[in-house]
């Protein structure tokens, strides 16, 4: 039987899985790398270490596999910014990951100077230190050598995927996709292309960027030395892209959002019209079925699953995340309590950079099960914001990501959606599109819908009983807005 190795670079770890023509997975490595937080807001990745674990857990894979891959593809944390030396293959500076909040002034700057719509038209994103283009531009102008060098061509500047890849083919292929580059701050989502006057803005050589290709196709070429033999790299797609593509979300009111160290609600636009800036949501470039490229809005919340590791690393209250679910069960309401887990600031549909992680209602009651409780709330409360901020209906809402595991998480959701929410058989829907896109590709799956045949799912309807306080929440998280706000006019 064919397999495909798809590769999930993420936040916290790599991940590589084979799964073969029937969609059954044949192997699964997992490994977690290093993440640094040099200052307040400042989030950091060794690009080295991240090729190193995710060569390593794919080697891993396909030798559990005991089979050849047919293709690979590959599925990467976005707006992540690694630059390297051409020659050499040494990056230039640690990769400074989509957390990152260091640009947070120089956005306010840019906003005020060039306005909402100058940015909005051209890429759908907003003024955030999230994307991509003021990371670049910060390392071009505090690494010495780094602008003459990109200007050159000497120096590369890339999303992830591009750093895979460039290894992966041994430096014959510097890529990336569509999905990948409308995340930049730099690529205009209407022309499919990089955007002269965006680069001017940043200072960003185009010498120096990646081509632009297809998320489904003949990508680039795994080097034999890497496998063994050449393997050809055919798939690509941002995280939150590809897990909308392995859920089959290709049609209007058929959303997804995956629950990992933040959480990504993807909505297909179809022929609705793009969400305006006031929505504070994003328009962003999703795969239609053939690989091509489609609109989609998205809402992003910074921090979900990473506040139950907070619980659980930062605080001690609870041992492990699945723990999270029985202290929930075990009470009747959140006693009043809501965490507004804003620890990097504030996402979609609110964007504010410096708010931070708020907890209100706490009683001489308050017990670490209300606190479990009310990080797991916040995922759905923050979830119901970005669905009304759509203004689209919403018919049904697949989940993935680990986080989806927590049935009584998904049980909440869907009473506060009242829609119905599936979960399916297996949650790395992430790294499913990434093989999805390959396969099709090179015809592992005769289509799409070939490859999502062998998907079952588990639906939680709307209506348990549970008690839902959206009024509490948008109480809390109007606190943290406001905390923030008034610091920065107290300056």
């Amino acid at each position: 039987m064919k397999s495909v190795l798809a590769i999930d670079q993420g936040t916290t770890g790599s991940t590589a899985i084979v799964l073969n023509e029937t969609g059954t997975v044949l192997s699964k490595v997992y490994s977690e790398f290093t993440q640094y937080f040099p200052r307040a807001g400042w989030v950091e990745h060794d690009p080295t270490e991240i090729w190193e674990v995710t060569l390593k857990v794919a080697r891993d894979a396909v030798a559990a596999s005991k089979t050849i891959p047919a293709a690979i593809g590959i599925t990467n944390q976005r707006e992540t910014i690694v630059v390297w030396d051409r020659i050499t293959g040494e990056p230039l500076h640690p990769a400074i990951v989509w957390q990152d909040r260091r640009t947070a002034d120089e956005c306010r700057r840019l906003q005020a100077d060039l306005g909402d719509e100058f940015l909005t038209s051209r890429t759908g994103l907003t003024w955030d230190p999230y994307f991509s283009g003021t990371k670049i531009q910060w390392m071009l102008r505090k690494v010495e050598g780094l602008a003459d060098m990109a200007a050159d061509g000497r120096a590369l500047i890339g999303t992830i995927d591009s750093w895979l890849i460039w290894k992966l083919s041994g430096g014959a292929a510097h890529v990336t996709d569509h999905t990948n580059a409308s995340r930049t701050m730099l690529y205009n989502i209407g022309s499919l292309g990089w955007d002269p006057e965006l680069l001017d803005v940043f200072g960003v050589p185009k010498a120096a960027l990646p081509d632009v290709v297809k998320s489904s196709g003949q990508i680039a070429t795994a080097d034999a030395a890497v496998f063994g033999s050449e393997i050809p790299i055919a798939g690509v797609a941002g995280d939150q892209q590809a897990a909308l593509y392995g859920q089959g979300g290709w049609e209007v009111g058929h959303a997804k959002c995956t629950y990992g160290t933040g959480a990504f609600l993807l909505y297909p636009l179809g022929e609705a019209k793009r969400p305006d800036a006031s929505s504070g949501l994003l328009t962003t470039i999703a795969c239609e079925a053939d690989g091509n490229p489609m609109l989609a809005a998205e809402g992003s919340i910074f921090i979900a699953g990473a506040a139950v590791q907070w619980l659980r690393d930062g605080l001690g209250i609870v041992k492990n995340a699945a723990e999270t679910e029985q202290m929930a069960a075990s009470l009747e309401d959140n006693g009043g309590v809501f965490l507004v887990p804003a620890f990097v600031g504030l996402g979609a549909p609110y964007w504010e950079a410096d708010a931070r992680g708020t907890i209100v209602g706490v009683t001489r009651g308050t017990t670490r099960a209300h606190l479990a409780r009310a990080a797991l709330e916040a995922m759905a409360y923050g979830t119901a914001d970005l669905v009304k901020s759509v203004g689209s209906p919403l018919v049904d809402l697949k989940v993935d990501g680990g986080v989806a595991r927590n049935s009584w998480l998904m049980q909440f959701l869907a009473d506060t959606l009242g829609v119905p929410v599936s979960r399916p058989d297996v949650v790395e829907t992430t790294a499913l599109g990434a093989a999805g896109l390959a396969g099709v590709a090179v015809g592992v799956w005769r289509s799409a819908d070939d490859f999502l045949a062998s998907r079952t799912y588990e639906t939680f309807p709307p209506g348990s009983g549970n008690k839902i306080d959206l009024n509490g929440w948008t109480r809390a998280v109007t606190a943290a807005v406001d905390w923030a706000q008034k610091g920065r006019s107290d300056c």
